[in-house]
């Protein structure tokens, strides 16, 4: 009896409330640890959930229209890092005469081949139907693998420079193709074509102005640096391109799409096929509105070349080289970006008037920047370019959406992205050529325009009054 044992439970009830106490303990630690973790790990998850968050909205995330709008992300990203190293390799690293005969040789040894190589671009897709998103994934992987060859050749000059940045080029130009073919099988519900490429053309803008500094820090530790931040982006895309949803690589319903100018070679249901398509248009409108978007994009090509070379040797009063030319380039970014903007909030109300309205504006400024050449005329020129090379290219989209029957919708995009892309490198041609002379630069340059205008006015204008072909227009 002596030894009797303690009530039922004491030391149970003493364990449970000591262990609890100790558990406590452990709880409110762990809590902090967790807390100093999601503290540690906010800087990345924030800004990536916020990001997930836009390019998903409205529907976008359903149809996989957010995830194109990432992947576009990731491109953009990935050729301004080439952008930089190339840029301070060819152009920033030897003097103005020198970086003249380079950049001559580079157009000619990349742009060259690639304005024989492009208009074959859209119609080698049309023949890769079902593999879209492979085709994007190839893309991104030719860009990272040749990242690594031309990390080599920035540092020892070879030749071996040229033909693998014409490669990087190719690519991203088929990438592009394959881009404007694919949006339209990603539309979600009450959206029009004009406005998601809207969305995708921002998310590619901003993932650029996010990855310039980044690009050109990198630049600093050294000339490879960029190559190898551009090889990592394109890996990542190469993975995230299989992540786009398996309709896109569905071909069901489509066809090739044969341009034609006059009625009797539109497409359309009962229309007999043809053997060989070319690359004409369907419908007058579209063919006027492709014409002007060409004047608009040769012009962007031209002040690219003419005003990188101009601002080298004569920078804006009082202003180094490199932040004259970092003014024009963020003027002409913004005035892309907000083109952009204001494209998603017009959706596709008179796309041909809105074409007729941004040519004819971008000529007012060009001429009046070549009368009165100075410095807040070249970056407001360069800024209205920007503003009506996005807003023009998205009224040409809702052109071909409302215009183009649906069996070739996909091949004209891919078709038309081609020639805008033969007409930049044309301009480049131009602007690597001319003198530097300010006045008489800015003067082509608006006869580049003036061209465009002249000669698609009335049309467009035409097929603004007729409202188009007899067909609804899809807002």
């Amino acid at each position: 009896m002596a030894t009797a044992r303690p009530p039922q439970g004491a030391t149970g009830v003493g364990g449970a409330k000591g262990g609890r106490g100790r558990g406590g303990g452990t709880g409110r630690m762990g809590g902090s640890l967790r807390a100093v973790g999601r503290a540690l790990h906010f800087p990345l998850t924030g800004p990536a959930r916020g990001i997930r968050k836009a390019t998903h909205a409205q529907g976008a995330g359903e149809s996989g229209l957010g995830k194109l709008i990432e992947l576009h992300g990731v491109n953009g990203a990935g050729d301004m890092m080439i952008t930089v190293a190339l840029a301070s390799t060819v152009f920033f690293s030897v003097p103005t005469d020198e970086a003249r005969g380079r950049v001559a040789l580079y157009l000619g040894i990349t742009m060259a081949p690639f304005t024989l190589l492009a208009p074959v671009i859209g119609p080698l897709l049309d023949r890769l139907p079902h593999g879209r998103r492979a085709a994007m994934a190839g893309a991104m992987l030719a860009r990272a693998l040749l990242a690594l060859v031309l990390s080599s050749a920035v540092v020892s000059g070879d030749l071996q420079l040229y033909p693998a940045a014409l490669g990087v080029l190719v690519a991203s130009k088929a990438y592009g193709v394959v881009r404007s073919a694919v949006v339209p099988r990603l539309l979600p519900p009450r959206f029009s074509l004009v406005k998601a490429n809207s969305r995708v053309t921002l998310g590619g803008l901003l993932a650029t102005g996010i990855a310039a500094p980044i690009g050109a820090g990198l630049q600093a530790i050294g000339p490879r640096w960029p190559l190898y931040g551009a090889f990592v982006i394109f890996i990542a895309g190469t993975f995230l391109s299989f992540t786009l949803p398996h309709k896109v690589d569905v071909a069901k319903g489509e066809d090739t799409a044969l341009l034609a100018a006059d009625e009797q070679h539109l497409h359309g249901p009962h229309r007999r096929p043809v053997k060989r398509p070319g690359l004409r248009t369907v419908g007058i409108a579209v063919t006027h509105a492709l014409a002007a978007n060409c004047s608009i994009r040769c012009l962007t090509g031209f002040l690219i070349f003419f005003l990188a070379f101009l601002l080298r040797e004569h920078p804006m009063s009082g202003q180094s080289a490199a932040v004259s030319l970092g003014i024009v380039a963020v003027a002409a970014g913004t005035g892309n970006a907000l083109g952009t903007a204001v494209g998603a909030w017009l959706r596709s109300r008179a796309p041909e008037i809105i074409i007729v309205t941004v040519v004819g504006f971008v000529l007012a400024v060009a001429i009046t920047a070549a009368a009165f050449f100075g410095a807040v005329m070249v970056a407001g020129l360069a800024a209205v370019a920007g503003f009506a090379q996005a807003l023009a290219k998205l009224s040409l989209d809702a052109l071909i959406q409302r215009d183009v029957p649906e069996l070739v919708r996909t091949s004209a995009f891919a078709r038309s992205e081609t020639l805008l892309q033969v007409c930049w490198v044309l301009g480049g041609a131009i602007g690597i050529v001319l003198p530097l002379r300010g006045s008489l630069g800015l003067l082509v340059g608006a006869a580049i325009v003036a061209t465009g205008w002249l000669t698609t006015v009335k049309g467009l204008l035409g097929s603004a009054r007729h409202g188009g072909h007899a067909r609804p227009r899809v807002t």
